[in-house]
């Protein structure tokens, strides 16, 4: 046995779903056929986060034609097209920042969701990313300053951009036609982000999503050209996963609310969603578990419409001991924050 080697480097991998493995070998198709077509890998870089002495960087590898690898070209890509773009799969990406560099591998969708260790100053600071093959690019990361004791963490769809998702035909629509100039902000909330962040500049703002990572510079678009403060996506990847048919939003969400938890532990966060889905009973379960983290729970009401398409309003009434408001639109949440949770002072 070799010096460096560890138990769990025997440890057999996990079984993939049927499902998962058929996308691989799908992937694997694609992949080598591109390669053979003299395509050449590309990064997509999301923006991260970090605290004292780390950054979570994100980004996604694809293979693209000669004259596509400026990043500024995915900027257009929008719709269906977001979805048929080719990854490439398991590959060594190379994370650097004043001369220091660190190697982390994207997953089976291409993919990079890795902590690496750098020491940078609180606010935003600019990583590069590179493969083999690739130019550099730059990765955006908010570091939050180690005394900042308030954070948002918000859903998007139906939170702060109206998407009437739940419909299946308007979701396939909204999701692989339309682009974000067609989609409508929620009235209000991107004054009652702003007036928190004014309130607290060093304040981060996290976008939790159940959304693809395709659709990330789609929601980036939005929310920069709606006026809402600049944060990392956390979005997931499309389709199955290891062990089941399709990935579940809810296991993303709360996985992250408490990995949140473990990375700030003197944060507490004002978390934001709607009552058309499972954002009610996701943190109310975070609050049940980690009620030091919470600041204060505001859910936007769906109109009746929203409702409606939803397949109804979740809202039921908590004594678990935390602040939670509602108000069918930003105005109104911010009226209710204001008054019963002075440490916001918005």
């Amino acid at each position: 046995m070799a010096t460096n080697s560890s138990p769990l480097d025997y440890l057999p991998k996990p079984l993939l779903h049927r499902a998962a493995k058929v996308e691989d070998w799908i992937h694997e198709f694609r992949e080598a056929r591109a390669l053979r077509s003299g395509r050449i890998p590309a990064i997509i870089a999301y923006p991260g986060y970090g605290g004292d002495g780390w950054a979570r960087v994100l980004c996604r590898v694809l293979l693209v034609r000669h004259g596509e690898e400026n990043q500024a070209l995915y900027e257009d890509v929008r719709g269906w097209r977001s979805f048929t773009s080719i990854a490439l799969n398991h590959v060594d990406v190379t994370v650097s920042h004043n001369g220091e560099s660190h190697v982390v591998t994207a997953d089976r969708g291409g993919v990079v969701d890795a902590v690496v260790p750098f020491s940078l100053e609180p606010g935003w600071n600019t990583l590069k990313v590179s493969t083999s093959g690739s130019a550099p690019v730059d990765a955006p990361v908010f570091v939050v300053d180690p005394e900042c004791r308030i954070g948002v963490i918000s859903d998007v769809d139906d939170t702060v951009m109206v998407t009437l998702l739940p419909r299946p035909m308007l979701a396939a629509w909204n999701a692989f036609v339309l682009d974000e100039h067609a989609r409508r902000p929620v009235p209000g909330m991107a004054v009652l982000y702003e007036r928190i962040k004014n309130a607290h500049p060093s304040a981060p703002f996290i976008y939790l999503s159940t959304g693809a990572w395709n659709v990330a510079p789609t929601l980036s678009r939005f929310l920069s050209r709606n006026l809402y403060p600049a944060g990392p996506l956390l979005l997931t990847d499309w389709g199955p996963t290891h062990d089941r048919f399709f990935r579940s939003g809810k296991d993303h969400k709360e996985q992250n609310l408490a990995r949140l938890a473990e990375e700030f532990p003197n944060m507490r966060w004002i978390l934001v969603g709607d009552d058309g889905q499972h954002d009610e009973q996701i943190y109310g379960a975070f609050a049940k578990h980690h009620p030091e983290h919470v600041a204060a729970v505001a859910i936007r009401e769906l109109s009746p419409q929203e409702a409606v398409l939803a397949g109804g309003r979740k809202s039921q009434p908590h004594d678990d001991g935390t602040i939670w408001v509602w108000a069918p639109n930003g105005g109104g949440l911010a009226s209710e924050l204001s008054r019963q949770v002075p440490e916001t002072a918005i």
